[in-house]
């Protein structure tokens, strides 16, 4: 992703041929405000001996001359990863049609001691301050220490592999996609990539090839040894916090100049089968853009939110106040369509008995699995019958120092009637502040939804394919599952219309 001349940019994996993996080329598609997106031409095709096994993830630098540098990387005719630079023919063309491959490729080789099949996935780079740009990528040590290297180069052309690494966590596997960003500690707004000094903390992400899981770690990044520390070690890259506790892998965030911020996407897979992919004729999804900020509030999480343009879709909106939702009741919310939403949801718990201890920990078994203080949310994507729901709850648990500690979940077991759809319990710890209630937004989109939890703490993206609950049937529900508290629920929910994504309009002049 990028952001020129007027336009964001977004280049992705795409295979033209199917709905399933292979052919992978570069798709191109550009838009005004993060929401209403047009396709363009294909950017990068296999079509060089260093990449025609496949054009694969990469990274855009904008150079402080308003030079753009594309690395990514191929597979070559021998099945080894390589890395290639790329550059616009024209920067001065807003849609940036027609990218040049550089006659010297490949600018980068796995080094000794890396597998040919180890070796991809190049970050932006960022300025260091001797003047040198750094990048880093994933590979692997031995069969099971994730690493991060990191490269220096004055030209991106020629490039220096580092002794040691920028970081390593044994027993993670390979890293892929790894992403590597600067956050102000006390700050609103977003940094450019090579932001350095006090009051700055980095975030280190790394996509797990083995669960196909996107983590991340936030520390302290030295760019004189070029070492990166995690502030909890025992919270590291991989063994820790996710980007997000559902479907999505393969995250990757910029620097938006434009408005000073960094905005990340990440890939949503099917659930379903092949088979079910090429009849639907197309496969795979991004969530909506999300930005990311350091909380100031826990100083050990990051927060994603939904970009403000997605507002621009907002409809006729819907107020319920202080809506009682008492232990084992189910309270349905009367709007009309409910497919494509934006829910502002706040819960406030009034404990009815005292509490227990002896209670399954993290999400249990889905939202069938009852405790004292939880679970209690929303049921989107229902039919009137509740034979399909996708629950979106809390789960507060006592802590055995006598504090409550709170699941953040999603359960996708009664999400669909069909028969060939991977369902499962998700979900991650989230932090809830002594003056804070439960608060979350949702927006669904028919087959998709996701989860923000408090501010944007704890993140569940889902992908669920109802047979019932669609289109006029769907129906939206507040729960609560709980044995012990009275919950109190006010929204603020709105219907959301189409982004009417669609080709590039090139027989008109203006879009």
């Amino acid at each position: 992703p990028l952001y020129h001349k007027g336009w964001y940019h977004l280049f992705y994996q795409y295979n033209p041929y199917s709905a399933i993996w292979g052919n992978i080329t570069w798709g191109h598609a550009v838009s005004r405000d993060l929401i209403h997106w047009l396709y363009l031409p294909l950017a990068l095709v296999p079509d060089h001996w260093y990449d025609i096994k496949g054009v694969w993830t990469g990274s855009a630098t904008i150079l402080p001359d308003g030079q753009i540098i594309m690395l990514y990387t191929g597979e070559t005719n021998e099945s080894e990863q390589v890395q290639n630079l790329a550059y616009p023919a024209n920067v001065s063309d807003p849609l940036l049609l027609h990218w040049l491959k550089y006659p010297g490729n490949p600018v980068m080789v796995p080094p000794p001691g890396v597998k040919p099949d180890d070796f991809r996935d190049p970050t932006t780079a960022w300025l260091g301050p001797d003047g040198t740009w750094r990048l880093t990528m994933g590979s692997k040590f031995d069969t099971t220490i994730g690493i991060s290297l990191v490269y220096h180069t004055t030209n991106f052309r020629d490039y220096e592999l580092l002794d040691g690494v920028l970081h390593a966590v044994p027993g993670t596997g390979m890293w892929e996609c790894v992403d590597f960003y600067p956050v102000a500690i006390n700050g609103s707004v977003a940094l450019d990539t090579s932001s350095l000094g006090p009051g700055i903390k980095h975030v280190l992400k790394a996509s797990l090839d083995n669960t196909k899981v996107d983590h991340y770690a936030i520390g302290t990044y030295d760019p004189i040894t070029d070492k990166w520390t995690p502030d909890n070690p025992e919270e590291d890259v991989g063994i820790g916090l996710k980007v997000d506790y559902g479907r999505y892998y393969a995250s990757k965030t910029f620097f938006d100049q434009h408005k000073q911020r960094r905005v990340l996407w990440g890939w949503i897979n099917e659930t379903d089968t092949e088979t079910a992919d090429l009849k639907k004729g197309w496969a795979s999804l991004q969530t909506i853009p999300r930005t990311v900020l350091y909380d100031n509030k826990t100083g050990t999480n990051l927060l994603q939110w939904p970009v403000e343009e997605v507002e621009s879709l907002r409809l006729n909106s819907t107020m319920f106040k202080e809506v009682l939702v008492e232990p084992g009741s189910v309270v349905p919310l009367d709007i009309g369509t409910t497919t494509q939403l934006d829910i502002l949801a706040e819960f406030e718990i009034e404990p009815l008995i005292p509490s227990t201890t002896n209670e399954i920990d993290d999400c249990g078994d889905g939202a069938v699995d009852r405790s004292t203080y939880g679970p209690f949310g929303l049921l989107v994507i229902a039919d009137a019958s509740l034979s399909e729901l996708t629950p979106i709850y809390f789960r507060p648990l006592n802590a055995s120092d006598g504090s409550l500690k709170t699941y953040f979940c999603t359960d996708e077991t009664r999400s669909s009637k069909a028969s060939d759809v991977f369902k499962q319990v998700y979900g991650g710890k989230v932090p809830v502040l002594e003056d804070e209630n439960y608060n979350m937004r949702v927006l669904v989109d028919h087959s998709i939804v996701e989860s923000f939890a408090q501010g944007g703490r704890t993140v569940i993206s889902s992908r669920i394919y109802p047979t019932e609950a669609i289109y006029g049937a769907a129906r939206l529900f507040l729960f609560n599952n709980a044995t012990g508290v009275n919950v109190k629920a006010t929204l603020k929910l709105w219907e959301l219309n189409s982004a009417f994504i669609r080709p590039f309009p090139f027989e008109r002049d203006t879009v």
